[in-house]
């Protein structure tokens, strides 16, 4: 029995060194690329950068752009594709997708174009360069609300305002709060590191490197890979903000940490509730075990619960092959209402610049103050309900009919009832209003405005977030639910009832002092 057993443990750690080794060969196989595929001048590239950035070469070194030409991909069956295109460049068809791909093309339309050891290249790499490959995803993201990200913020003057108020430095003077236009770093860093900045091209300048001084663009507001960002090219957008450069792995986009860079609490909690969820439990307990690579992927066999990108844009298939969801690139286009009140939840806008919209009161808001939505730019019943259905057939891959219908009942009675609170605060901003107790110039920038705002942005928000993806019952609750709703319309009242005793008081003495 003894030497049995020890039988048994030599035989074990002997196929563990074998595992180990074949396991390291392949991870070190991962990274070898065939040279006869790459490009003249993506090998000259290499060459240099494997040196002096060498990081960025190891990450396209583990990518699939680096070991698959698109003519290969072409290839595939069409459920397995991951390129869009049905007819390639020439430049393209016999390479893998390199460092000189990616960067030199359309220099027509790249102000950021420039001289580089001998070739022309871009800084910027843009969804439409991307296009070469992946057409209808560029197309499909161009047209969503993440692309105007940046436009919806900065050409709204509603939102801009928020923004601004929020972010600007204050002073004090005098006793009283005197705020600053926000500096660029600032919004580069807040709102519009999410959203997008504007990058423009200001001239060259030369930069010292372990080559010597290089000639580079003057490029503003860079670095930055918001969703909406607003490209050098004219075209919107950054594939990096989901797809990271230089290894743009379907594995990071798909995992909900992506996701999670943007939408946290208060104001879009979608990563906290998830993480409370059942769904967000199975995932943190078992990813370990799923493939995140696999294109189609299958339900119940890939993975075992939705992440983020299984109800929002990936190509979803049943283990006998059957499609249960198309792959999308504009991530609202299975979606039917905007949980994100904006002052109210409401039917998801037709177009992704918002801008377009104007409420009854003439401002670009899919809602009135008083909830009345702005119709004419939202989508209508019909539409509604063919997103809900879609998004019910991903829930029944999992899921009895019953419980997905008591599901979204449960979700709509949330967003009705969260609705009502919002209009209760509003109501009681309106009477700071017109009693005078608040400045409605901005309605952002005073106390009460802001008790307002977060009853609609943060806990009316959350609520929703959490009926919506189920389970996370305390963000419905006391964590920036109920409780918050009801305590915060105590505090208005009470503000505004203690503001306008001090404002009355105020008068009269005034009266008093002309007597």
């Amino acid at each position: 029995m003894k030497n049995l057993r020890m039988y048994f443990i030599l035989t074990s750690s002997f196929m563990y060194l074998i595992f180990s080794a074949i396991a390291g060969a392949d991870q070190k196989e991962s990274a070898i690329v065939d040279e006869s595929k790459l490009s003249s001048q993506t090998k000259a590239c290499i060459e240099c950068h494997k040196m002096y950035t060498p990081g960025i070469v190891e990450d396209w070194l583990s990518s699939r752009h680096s070991k698959v030409t698109p003519s290969d991909a072409l290839k595939k069956p069409a459920l397995e594709r991951r390129i869009s295109t049905d007819k390639l460049s020439s430049d393209l068809s016999g390479h893998v997708v390199g460092c000189y791909e990616c960067h030199s093309r359309n220099p027509e339309k790249h102000k950021d174009n420039f001289e580089h050891m001998g070739y022309r290249i871009n800084v910027v790499v843009t969804p439409n360069d991307c296009s070469a490959c992946h057409p209808a995803e560029a197309k499909q993201y161009s047209g969503s609300k993440k692309a105007h990200a940046i436009k919806n913020l900065k050409n709204n003057p509603v939102y801009h305002t928020l923004v601004t108020t929020v972010t600007g430095v204050k002073k004090i003077e005098k006793g009283k709060i005197i705020p600053e236009k926000p500096s660029d770093e600032t919004l580069n860093e807040t709102c519009f590191g999410c959203h997008g900045t504007k990058i423009e091209v200001k001239g060259m300048k030369n930069v010292s490197t372990q080559m010597g001084d290089v000639s580079v663009p003057v490029l503003t507001n860079w670095p930055n890979q918001g969703v909406g960002r607003e490209n050098p090219d004219g075209s919107l957008g950054a594939c990096t903000a989901c797809h990271p450069r230089h290894g743009f792995s379907i594995e990071v986009a798909r995992k909900p940490y992506t996701c999670a860079q943007c939408h946290l609490e208060p104001d879009v909690p979608a990563w906290n509730v998830y993480k409370e969820s059942k769904h967000g439990n199975i995932f943190f307990s078992k990813n370990h075990e799923w493939n995140f690579n696999a294109v189609p992927w299958t339900v119940g066999k890939d993975f075992k619960a939705p992440t983020c990108a299984t109800c929002h844009n990936s190509l979803v298939v049943s283990p006998d092959g059957s499609v249960i969801a198309e792959r999308t690139h504009d991530f609202g286009s299975r979606l039917w209402v905007r949980l994100f009140g904006l002052i109210y939840s409401h039917p998801q806008p037709k177009s992704g610049n918002t801008t377009i919209i104007k409420n009854k009161e003439g401002l670009p808001l899919p809602t009135s103050f008083t909830g009345e939505f702005a119709s004419e730019y939202l989508i209508d019943k019909a539409e509604q309900k063919k997103r809900l259905n879609s998004m019910k057939t991903l829930c029944n891959s999992c899921h009895s009919t019953d419980w997905i219908d008591g599901h979204f009942a449960k979700l709509d009675s949330t967003i009705k009832e969260t609705n009502e609170m919002t209009l209760a605060a509003t109501k009681l901003m309106l009477e700071a209003w017109e009693k005078g107790i608040e400045d409605k110039a901005n309605p952002f920038d005073e106390a009460i405005e802001q008790l307002w705002i977060k009853q609609w942005l943060f806990y009316s928000s959350s609520i929703r977030y959490a009926s919506a993806m189920t389970g996370a019952y305390d963000y419905t609750a006391f964590k920036y639910g109920w409780w918050e709703l009801t305590n915060n319309l105590n505090m208005m009242r009470d503000m505004i009832d203690i503001k306008g005793q001090v404002k009355k008081k105020a008068g009269t003495k005034s009266i008093k002092k002309k007597k």
